[in-house]
């Protein structure tokens, strides 16, 4: 295997592991040693540097590779983004799973908007996106990272279901009760108007920027 693609994978691997260590079994010894205040700083450090060092192996790579999935992959890489977008669009707002105030009064509420849908909607956001580019299967580099965040977005969820029950006790397992880890699409289409139309902006920005910025004409603007 190539090298950079080896060093690629390793800082895949470094980015992906360390959140998953800083977030789960070294959060409270690092809390404890640290101060919550010290602890984000390192968190946000070794987040900052290990995603810096993946872009860096990810320029390095080789692009292409694959033979890629032609039009019928566009097509359904196209419309995975677009339910990224508004699973995202819709996660921002009243998400229990935010370390923001009135977060266990959240937890406590009726789910509406995107979390009928899932309880992690933000996360299968970062998942889908994920999905997107491997079943293109254009370029190793590609493929490796978007794995890795696929990976953190998806494990990270179920952690951090471990780590609210821990955190928030009965408010997080009457949340647990009332929505699902996977997601149940048909209720996506009840979500609201507003993360349907958030999500659409978002959908046509994005997918427009990576022309100018991924080289590559993505969404709608491919075939335009």
């Amino acid at each position: 295997m190539d090298a950079d693609l080896i060093e690629l994978i390793l800082a895949n691997v470094a980015f992906v592991g360390s959140h998953f260590a800083m977030s789960h079994p070294l959060r409270a010894p690092m809390v404890g040693a640290l101060g919550e205040r010290g602890f984000q700083l390192v968190y946000i450090a070794v987040s900052v540097a290990t995603l810096y060092w993946v872009s860096a192996a990810f320029k390095a790579s080789p692009a292409g590779g694959l033979p890629g999935s032609g039009t019928p992959g566009w097509i359904v890489a196209t419309v995975l983004t677009l339910l990224a977008m508004v699973l995202l669009a819709g996660s921002f707002v009243g998400n229990p799973a935010l370390p923001a105030p009135g977060a266990e009064e959240a937890a406590r509420s009726e789910p509406s908007g995107v979390f009928r849908v899932t309880r992690h909607p933000m996360m299968w956001a970062f998942a889908l996106w994920a999905l997107s580019h491997i079943v293109l299967w254009w370029s190793w580099r590609t493929t490796i990272t978007a794995f890795a965040i696929g990976l953190l977005a998806l494990v990270g969820a179920s952690l951090q279901d471990r780590k609210k029950e821990r955190l928030m006790g009965d408010a997080w397992e009457l949340w647990e009760s009332r929505t699902s880890y996977w997601p149940r699409w048909p209720a996506l289409l009840s979500a609201g108007w507003l993360p349907w139309i958030i999500g659409l902006a978002l959908f046509a920005l994005f997918s427009w920027l990576h022309g100018p910025l991924g080289g590559v004409d993505a969404g709608v603007w491919r075939w335009l």
